[in-house]
């Protein structure tokens, strides 16, 4: 079983927990919340278990750090739902391992009553190709959506369109491995000492 919840990123002098956004989920933020290892320049990486975070709360977190931040929404570490927030506003989404995306997300028949019957079918693999190339179709708008704000963050100097557009086709068996990746391709500080829980 992977892991289902968000990866939160942001830069801060403190640690995010602190953060006001989480004010009305502070006591409970020590058993559902792990604090990865910081990269260099303050940027600080949250995991966050399944049911604390709320949309609502990535405007509020880059309002008090006064820095873009992005979200990553983790299912069982086989798909994610990456949205990125600047100081000024402008939002970006992505979707990571869009090979299982695709297949979550196929059309579905309309009289369909048993999911376990349908997949693996010829009808089920055309409905997944068909989503798949929906989704790649979609990836040159995301990569350059990444591209401007990392740009806003100060980052990127060295971070181009086709390898951020690699990265998004890309598949890992742990979602959360692909987007620290699209992290390091992003050109932010890569991570230099291991996470403090391990």
């Amino acid at each position: 079983m992977g892991f289902s919840g968000h990866v939160v990123f942001a830069r801060s002098e403190r640690p995010l927990p602190q953060a006001p956004v989480f004010d009305d989920v502070r006591a409970r933020l020590r058993d559902f919340v792990e604090e990865c290892a910081p990269r260099p320049g303050g940027w600080r990486t949250l995991r966050i278990d399944h049911g604390v975070w709320e949309d609502g709360r990535l405007p509020a977190l880059v309002a008090w750090t006064g820095a873009p931040a992005c979200v990553a929404e983790v299912s069982d570490s086989d798909t994610a739902l990456v949205t990125g927030l600047s100081a000024d506003g402008r939002r970006w989404q992505a979707w990571l391992n869009l090979d299982n995306v695709a297949a979550l997300l196929a059309e579905e028949p309309e009289d369909l009553d048993d999911m376990s019957l349908w997949a693996g079918t010829p009808e089920f693999d055309e409905a997944v190709r068909r989503k798949r190339a929906e989704l790649d179709a979609e990836v040159a708008g995301d990569a350059a959506g990444a591209l401007a704000w990392a740009a806003a963050a100060g980052v990127g100097a060295g971070a181009g369109q086709h390898r951020t557009e690699e990265i998004l086709r890309s598949n890992e068996t742990f979602v959360e491995d692909l987007f620290d990746a699209l992290l390091d391709g992003l050109g932010f500080p890569e991570v230099t000492s291991p996470s403090p829980r391990g």
